[in-house]
């Protein structure tokens, strides 16, 4: 009995999942995890074949009603095929589902005699993909007509049984022949698929040698001039279609991207692009898109229901989405087909483990870029994450490719990585970086890009309350003709209040804290000063705003030195010399006291968090960085709120500068200039009123609710022991579509708990709602602004009518047989 329990003891010791046992290798390691974890689960098993246990099968996961087809021919791996993806990776031809259907079957009454003896040999003979470091299509002869088969296939597979790599082009002239001789030959559905990738990749090669022949291939592509390498870039992805675009900050990775596209559109005919990207840059990637096509962009907002007929809206050529919303919806994107995805700041993904880094690498689509500047920054899986996006059979399987490259000492603890040249030998045909210093010839000394940044709903709330103001001033002007100082007053502060808020809600309450601009900047700095010497200036008029930068670097723990207004002359050469002798300074964050008589042409990169009224002072912005001596090309990036007053600014190309001289800027000057300037002044700010710029400029919370800081706060989804394999073999299967998101009320977070269903809580939603309204009607100007809203005359009939936006009919038809209901009651 002794004997018997240390034998049972010892047949359930568990491998561990964080560090592999001294007595086994690698691979036994890793199988043996896999035939640990497979018994645990909860499946399900259909058999699709004849005999009980040597035959196909179908294994679903009730739990995320997931399914996946398997064959088994034998008890040890090597023989058998699952068609997750977890199998097709790993090189070590099982899975958990293999293992947990040999386990359940093994303990089926009356299975048990199948496992003592061989499988019979299969008779017919078949083209099989061997899955492993690479990919092949072999090809497996049966007993019937074995011979003859045989002798056909020595023109078209080496003696391994291996296809020829010139043979995929005639692979359908041998399948035809084979299956004239013999009936039952067959070739597997994955086998096919990578037959047609491989022509269809062939093809395009042979297409792009023959536009990079032609050197005006590619003009009119886009309503641009693309440069030399930007041309080498548009072809490279051409060619690759699927590719990693890591051309450094600055380079025009976006163009580069749209430009592609175009030529898929043109050479290939594909009609549906998606773009995914960080919430803060989907308008502006809307506007790059008119910009560079001329073809309006479709945004993807609003709630669930509303999202998935957007994906269904064939006519819409680019359809422009957010990371939060893939992760919620990407069961319905693959539904909708999209011929290419364009992953954009594709570092989002880098952390494998996170519920939007496994839902965009779920996307199918037969087309695929990537771009980012920093593929590779901290560790070896953040570039394995991103180019799983690409192709999740390049790298092959995570734990194989971390045990050939990471360098660890005697505890364990990595401590940098070896031979990484053959990593990037893998990935020279996906992947395409140029740097500044390689392309500087072509580039221009100086490029300014507009970078469009959504508002948050209070932002917009605030700039819009203030813009109405503006608008009452503007039409009093014009019906009387002048306005009195006090006027003047109220009207330049509500310009100023409205153009505060387009940067943060805290410069205008010093309160809360809502803005958009913050995160595009570090987007921005993680790129840029991820290149080795780079730094960058960061300009503000707003000293409120710059201590909020200020925090967030603090937080971030990067170095910079500050000036601003309340800086002494006598500090202010010390903050100049340690940005400009200090290596590990790089950041040098300034209010416009910061931009005159300041040498800083340390930096390259000039990012304005506002525009001011005098394009003046924005080019002695600017002129602290791009001045003679500079030997670098500078970028100069101006963050614009998107559908508010500094839209409207850029679209006019900003004010006059003899008007601006003495406009706002200086607010005093402003008041009391004379009243042929002041009408000159207001004329131009008609103007810019009347500019239209697109609607739809908030971001909307039901779609774009940041899933990443809520992983990081704790708030993620559990996951399944991680630590060995570091790839999710055991969280692969696709999960039923997320219920579209309950609208949320809150504070000014914009977050809190949905509202109860019961009678008390509709009771509390009613008082709320009463609360709200009667703080409204206290106040005359919102009184106004809220019967302006809700009230329509008709220019015919000169009645008023009260007109409430809903939904749909169903809605007013419910509250009707409510009201009559209760009105009842009350009788």
């Amino acid at each position: 009995m002794t004997k018997k329990k240390a034998q049972k003891k010892k047949k359930q010791k568990k491998i561990s999942y964080y560090r592999q046992p001294e007595e086994l290798s690698l691979r036994d390691w890793q199988i043996g995890l896999r035939k640990q974890f497979g018994p645990e689960q909860t499946f399900e098993l259909v058999n699709e074949g004849e005999h009980p246990v040597w035959s196909d099968f179908t294994v679903i996961n009730p739990e995320r009603n997931s399914r996946y087809r398997i064959a088994l021919r034998g008890q040890e791996p090597g023989g058998n095929f699952c068609e997750c993806m977890d199998f097709k990776t790993n090189g070590l031809g099982t899975c958990k589902h293999i293992e947990w259907a040999l386990h359940k079957l093994y303990h089926t009454y009356g299975n048990k005699q199948h496992f003592r003896k061989p499988p019979s040999e299969r008779q017919y003979s078949s083209v099989y993909l061997a899955y492993g470091e690479e990919r092949r299509l072999r090809l497996r002869l049966g007993g019937e007509e074995a011979h003859a088969l045989g002798k056909l296939a020595r023109q078209y597979f080496d003696e391994d049984g291996v296809l020829y790599e010139h043979a995929y082009l005639d692979f359908d002239q041998f399948l035809e022949q084979a299956q004239a001789v013999s009936s039952s030959f067959r070739c597997y559905p994955d086998a096919l698929d990578f037959i047609i990738q491989k022509r269809a990749d062939a093809r395009r090669g042979q297409r792009a040698d023959a536009l990079a022949a032609d050197e005006q291939s590619l003009n009119g592509l886009v309503n641009a001039k693309l440069y030399p390498y930007q041309k080498e870039g548009v072809l490279f992805a051409f060619r690759a279609g699927r590719c990693l675009i890591a051309d450094e900050m600055g380079l025009g990775k976006t163009i580069q991207a749209i430009a592609a596209a175009e030529l898929y559109r043109r050479e290939l005919g594909i009609g549906s692009v998606f773009i995914i990207c960080p919430t803060s840059l989907k308008y502006q990637w809307r506007s790059e898109i008119k910009r560079f096509t001329g073809i309006q962009a479709h945004v993807v907002e609003g709630p669930a229901h509303k999202r998935r007929e957007q994906y269904d809206d064939h006519e819409q050529v680019y359809k422009i989405l957010t990371y939060n919303v893939v992760a919620r919806d990407y069961p319905y994107l693959n539904a909708a087909g999209p011929d290419l995805v364009i992953l954009d700041e594709a570092q989002r993904i880098k952390n494998w483990d996170t519920k939007i880094s496994r839902a965009v690498k779920r996307l199918e689509a037969p087309y695929r870029f990537a771009l980012t500047g920093t593929p590779l920054e901290n560790k070896l899986e953040d570039l394995y994450s991103i180019v799983q996006f690409l192709d999740q059979f390049l790298l092959g399987p995570l734990y194989l490719l971390l045990y050939r490259h990471q360098v660890k000492d005697e505890s364990g603890v990595v401590r940098g990585y070896k031979n990484l040249d053959a990593i990037y030998k893998k990935l020279n045909h996906v992947m395409i970086r140029r740097r500044k210093r390689q392309v500087l010839k072509q580039l221009p000394a100086r490029q300014d890009q507009q970078l469009l940044v959504p508002m948050t709903p209070r932002q917009m709330e605030l700039h819009n309350s203030y813009d109405a103001d503006v608008a009452q001033l503007v039409a009093k002007w014009r019906r009387m003709g002048f306005l009195n100082e006090k006027d003047r007053r109220r009207l330049l502060s509500c310009l100023n209040l409205m153009r505060m808020s387009c940067n943060s809600t805290y410069l205008v309450d010093q309160q809360t804290r809502h803005d958009t601009k913050i995160e595009e900047l570090f987007y921005i700095l993680e790129e840029r000063l991820a290149e080795e010497g780079e730094s960058a200036v960061i300009f503000s008029q707003w000293e409120r705003m710059t201590r909020i930068v200020a925090q967030e670097l603090e937080a971030r723990e990067i170095p910079f030195a500050y000036l601003h207004g309340g800086i002494p002359g006598s500090k202010r050469g010390e903050l100049l010399d340690r940005f400009r002798e200090d290596s590990a300074c790089r950041v040098f964050l300034s209010t416009d006291a910061g931009g005159v008589g300041l040498n800083l042409q340390k930096a390259s990169l000039v990012v304005n968090l506002d525009l001011p009224w005098n394009p003046a002072v924005l080019e002695q912005r600017i002129g602290r960085v791009f001045r003679i001596g500079q030997e670098r090309q500078v970028q100069v990036i101006n963050l614009i709120a998107e559908g508010t007053i500094e839209h409207r600014m850029v679209q006019t190309l900003q004010f006059k500068s003899s008007l601006a001289e003495a406009v706002l800027d200086t607010a005093q000057d402003s008041v009391f200039m004379n009243d042929r300037k002041f009408k000159d002044f207001m004329e131009e700010l008609e103007r810019v009123k009347n500019v239209q710029v697109p609607e739809h400029a908030v971001a909307e919370p039901s779609s774009d609710e940041d899933l990443e800081k809520a992983s990081a706060s704790g708030a993620s989804e559990k996951l399944e022991p991680a630590e060995a394999a570091l790839d999710a073999w055991w969280e692969e299967e696709t999960p039923e579509p997320e219920a579209a998101p309950q609208p949320k009320r809150g504070g000014s977070t914009g977050t809190g708990q949905a509202s109860s269903s019961s009678g008390a809580g509709l009771l509390s939603e009613g008082l709320s709602f009463l609360g709200r309204l009667s703080q409204t009607l206290s106040d005359e100007k919102a009184t106004q602004q809220l019967v302006n809203e809700i009230v329509e005359k008709d220019e015919q009939t000169g009645q008023s009518y009260l007109k409430i936006p809903v939904e749909d009919s169903e809605v007013v038809k419910n509250a009707a047989k409510l009201l009559g209901g209760l009105l009842s009651k009350l009788g």
